[in-house]
């Protein structure tokens, strides 16, 4: 059977027998057909990608005497005139036909779409796993393409081993677990993810002390490194260990459901607020537009949330104009949309869609922008933002909280906004405070500290349900329509200050 590998060295097999595949240009025009996944290249973009900048005089001939080679290296017994079924042509270029079982990294790219039981996770994810032999397309990291393609399969291993620890505590592996999560986290600090599974491997194996020093280890090199606190998730998971609360002694029952990355229902300490509880787990199928300028950052954000059970892309624009009519026809329940476009900005944009009735919410992606674009976001009604640094599961759990309405997204880059820009006046701000009573007035507070709906419902010893209710009951008051709006209205009043924050 013929096979190709790109999960390590750059290789095509005949069964047992590594064929001779030629020089170092001419494995890549089969490696770039290879990441075109079937679908057709035209030789001039092989010409443009295989010679950055000045490709030779003979170019075209180059390309067409590779393919020949190739050709006779692929399919020995092919008679001279007979047509090739593995190397094609496809005017206006070539194309590889191959199935999904001859490419490891088609088989690899699949595994990790694997939705089903935990057990059923964890199988498919190690095989899959097991398919990685060192860096995909080293050989050809002096190429644009291949570079942007060994990132994007990159990615998927880290989220392919992320997802099988998920499985594998909830089949109670956690023990096994934690020497490879301690060397996953190690080798990628700023992947939260990482710490979230390491620190709830180490809680499930009886070292509650080793699991909050893990968190406190995080929280050190993101501040470190990013000058950011921990993400909503850790910081929720660090309070249940504190209070050593139930739901975190052992996983939930195999097979009940699915397992996902981060920001899924798969386990407990890292669902929705709410979760447990009601069993809903985080809203399902949820309709998400991307708005982004750059085409590799829009197939990037998809590459992610295709990967993650119930997400949905309904749509893409690549400026703001394009995202209020994508957003009009489709209806999405999230639109996750950078703040810096050409034609329309992305501030523009979330400003008009957030005025249409019944509007989706918003999160805004930045690599920081200006802090007064920024704010003006959050004054206008955004769910907060994303860093475009951020790994994929801060990017699930932000969309997933926006979508429930319960925290802020980033919390230490919303905070140190509405610190610096709180106490400026503005003809378009909210309704003052005035009619509010005692209780409303805490609950702002608290609201505005950023604790989430369980966490507010622990301290006021009163329903979450009840929270939820009244923080419905607060907006309405102020004529707002957002939590990050509560939040802005509590810093300008003066009800709260950058001191009050929860760290």
């Amino acid at each position: 059977m013929l096979t190709f590998r790109a999960l390590g060295p750059f290789q095509a097999r005949h069964d047992d027998t590594v064929l001779d595949l030629g020089g170092q240009r001419q494995m890549a025009v089969l490696a770039r057909l290879l990441v075109a996944g079937g679908r057709a290249v035209p030789v001039s973009m092989l010409i443009d990608e295989l010679w950055p900048g000045e490709p030779p005089a003979q170019a075209l001939s180059t390309i067409q005497g590779y393919v020949s080679r190739l050709r006779r290296a692929l399919e020995p017994g092919r008679a001279p005139r007979e047509e090739a079924e593995v190397l094609v042509s496809a005017p206006p270029g070539y194309a590889l036909r191959a199935s999904s079982g001859q490419v490891d990294t088609w088989r690899f790219e699949s595994a990790v779409k694997t939705a089903g039981e935990p057990a059923v996770v964890w199988e498919r994810l190690d095989a899959a796993l097991a398919l990685w032999r060192g860096p995909a397309l080293a050989e050809f990291s002096d190429l644009s393409w291949a570079v942007t393609e060994a990132g994007r399969l990159e990615e998927l291993r880290l989220i392919a081993v992320e997802r099988r620890a998920d499985a594998g505590l909830l089949l109670g592996h956690s023990g096994a677990l934690v020497p490879d999560l301690e060397a996953h986290a190690s080798a990628h600090p700023l992947r939260e993810e990482a710490w979230r599974l390491l620190a709830l491997a180490l809680y499930r194996n009886g070292r509650q002390g080793d699991a909050l020093g893990a968190l406190r280890r995080a929280r050190m090199l993101l501040r470190d490194e990013l000058g950011l606190d921990l993400g909503a998730t850790l910081q929720r998971l660090e309070s249940d260990m504190l209070a050593q609360a139930v739901h975190l002694d052992a996983p939930a029952a195999a097979g009940t459901g699915t397992t996902g990355t981060a920001g899924t229902a798969g386990t407990a300490a890292h669902a929705a607020p709410g979760d447990e509880e009601e069993g809903a787990g985080s809203p399902p199928g949820l309709r998400v537009v991307v708005v982004d300028d750059q085409a590799l950052v829009r197939t990037g954000l998809r590459v992610v949330l295709d990967s993650e059970p119930g997400f949905r892309i309904v749509g893409e624009a690549e400026n703001g104009e394009q995202a209020i009519a994508v957003v009009r026809e489709t209806r999405p329940d999230v639109v996750l949309m950078d703040i810096q476009m050409p034609r329309l900005d992305g501030l523009t944009a979330a400003r008009r869609i957030l005025a249409d009735e019944a509007p989706p919410k918003v999160v805004m992606m930045t690599t920081f922008g200006t802090d007064d674009n920024l704010y003006a976001a959050l004054r206008a009604g955004v769910s907060g933002f994303v860093l475009k640094t951020s790994a994929p599961e801060q990017l699930i759990t932000a969309m997933r909280a926006a979508q429930a309405g319960d925290a802020l997204i980033d919390p230490a880059v919303t905070t140190r906004l509405i610190a610096a820009f709180a106490g400026r006046t503005d003809p378009a701000a909210p309704p003052g405070l005035a009619g509010l009573g005692d209780t409303e007035l805490d609950l702002l507070k608290l609201v505005a500290r950023g604790l989430t709906n369980r966490q507010i419902a622990a301290t006021l010893a009163v329903p979450e349900r009840a929270v939820s209710e009244s923080v419905v009951k607060l907006l309405d008051h102020l004529g707002l329509f957002d939590r990050a709006q509560l939040v802005v209205t509590a810093y300008e009043s003066g009800l709260v200050s950058r001191g009050d924050v929860v760290r």
